[in-house]
This record gives C-alpha cells, structure tokens and sequence, in this order.
C-alpha cells in the first residue's frame, strides 16, 4: 500500500464500532496525531490500543502549528489529522495545514469515514440528490433568512447546536410557515432520532420533549411555483435563437430564481 506523508483520517461520530480498519491502520502507523482535543482522541486511541503520539490542532492554533508540522514531515516523519468526531475540513479544522503541505510538495491523503451529513441524507427520502451545506449558520436573523432566500429552491442543510435550534427554526417559520424540516438528532448514538415534519410541529416536538445531543438540520426545498407551460415556452424561444441547454438554465435560473439544474433537466426531457 501506497505511504502518504500526511492522511486526513475520520473518526465515529458518536459509535467507536464504524472506524474503518485502514483508519486504525493509519493511526498506528504513523509517527504523530495532531487532533482537536487531545483528550477526547486520546479516549479514542486507548480503546483500541493505539499508542501514537498525538500533538494538539485545533482552530486557535492551525497557524501557529504549521512551521512545526512541516519540521516532522521534512524529517522523514508521518502524521494523520483527525477531529475530535468526523471528517476534518467540514465545519473542523484542516484546511490551513492541507494548504501548506500541497505547496511545499507532500503527499496528502483523506480516507473514507463518518461524517454527520451524509449519515443524515441517506436517512431522509428527497426528491433529487442536489443539496446546499451550509455548516453552522451565522448568529443574526436577517443572515439566515438571507440564506434561505438564497436557496429556496434547494434543499438546504446546517449543523446547529441545541441552544439554538428551537430559535433557528422559528426563524424558518417566521419566513416561510408551510416549510418542511428534518431534524437529526446523536446520529449512531443510542438515542438517535430523526424528526420529519412541518417546521411548525418539529418546534412544538422540541419544546415538550427538550433538546440534546449534536444536530443536523434539513430545510427541504420549496416547490418552485413558474408556471411549466410558460418556462416551456421560454425554452423554445431561447433555443429559436441559437442558445445552448447549458445556457438556457443559467439565464432562466437568472432571471426568474428557478433552479437551474431542474431547468436543464425539463430542457433534456423536451
């Protein structure tokens, strides 16, 4: 098999038994760890009997860690990055070092493993497999109402901690009442839940029963209300003129807020 100097290895997201045996491969292979939380990866290693040394990395220290990672690797020395649950980069840190390594010439690897979003939507029947991630959302109202607006016509996915997600979701109620929400709750873990319903009954679910645990949160997309008949004829017209498919869903998805890949789709179906 292949060596890398540097693999970026997920771990469970809340069940130790989904590691992949090639990530305890790495992780006792390789010389060092740099992890988030050096205590909580450290209850991960002492359960499987890993004994690498780990050094901490986490989004308050990436920069200053760089000089010092690229001195291990430029001895000859193998390291993995790992998050305290998941896959690093997504919504963790890693993508400073990853930056760096690339530009000074090693060889960087990422192994398959958990992660909370795709754990979620393979889950949650949709209609298309398009969706938009949006990790946390920002703190104020008027920036995520922004995001909805934005992605009205996609199903929009966010991680949210508990404190806030019965905020959150009013806020999505307050914007659009008739929407539809999926709420994932400690995914692999003994109490998983998933709620599907409208946003309206998914706060009073929470609010009689409580929120805990780590969440992933599904705004599923609205029905897109153009006429067909009329976006039909906006096509043919278009193609009169010479334009390609390509570029008919980019102008209609312009200029009327459709989205672009159902026109495409509705243009090779024609």
């Amino acid at each position: 098999m292949k060596e890398y100097d540097f693999y970026i290895v997920p771990t469970p997201i809340g069940n130790l038994g989904d590691i992949t045996l090639r990530a305890l491969e790495v992780l006792k292979s390789v010389d060092i760890i740099a992890c988030e939380d050096i205590r909580v990866t450290q209850k991960l290693l002492n359960h499987f009997n890993i004994k690498t040394k780990c050094i901490s990395y986490h989004k308050f220290n990436e920069k200053e860690r760089i000089n010092k990672i690229l001195e291990i690797l430029g001895e000859g020395k193998r390291m993995a990055l790992v998050s305290d649950a998941g896959t690093p980069l997504f919504c963790d840190p890693g993508a400073v070092i990853v930056e760096e390594l690339r530009k000074h010439g090693f060889s960087v690897t990422s192994l398959p493993g958990a992660n909370a979003v795709v754990t979620f939507l393979s889950q949650i029947p949709r209609t298309d497999e398009y969706f938009t991630f949006i990790g946390f959302l920002p703190k104020t109202e008027s920036q995520i109402v922004e995001i909805l607006k934005k992605n009205k016509f996609s199903d929009t996915v966010f991680y949210e901690s508990p404190n806030r997600l019965i905020s959150t979701l009013e806020i999505i109620k307050n914007y659009n009442p008739e929407a539809k929400v999926a709420v994932g709750r400690e995914l692999t873990k003994v109490f998983e839940e998933i709620i599907t319903d409208s946003v309206g009954n998914v706060i009073s679910y929470f609010k009689e029963k409580g929120v805990k645990g780590e969440l992933v949160v599904l705004v599923f997309k609205q029905i897109e209300k153009e006429d067909t008949a009329d976006i039909e004829d906006k096509i043919k017209l278009l193609i009169s003129k010479g334009f390609k498919a390509k570029e008919i869903s980019i102008i209609l998805s312009s200029l009327y807020n459709l989205n672009k890949n159902s026109v495409y789709k509705k243009i090779l179906d024609m």
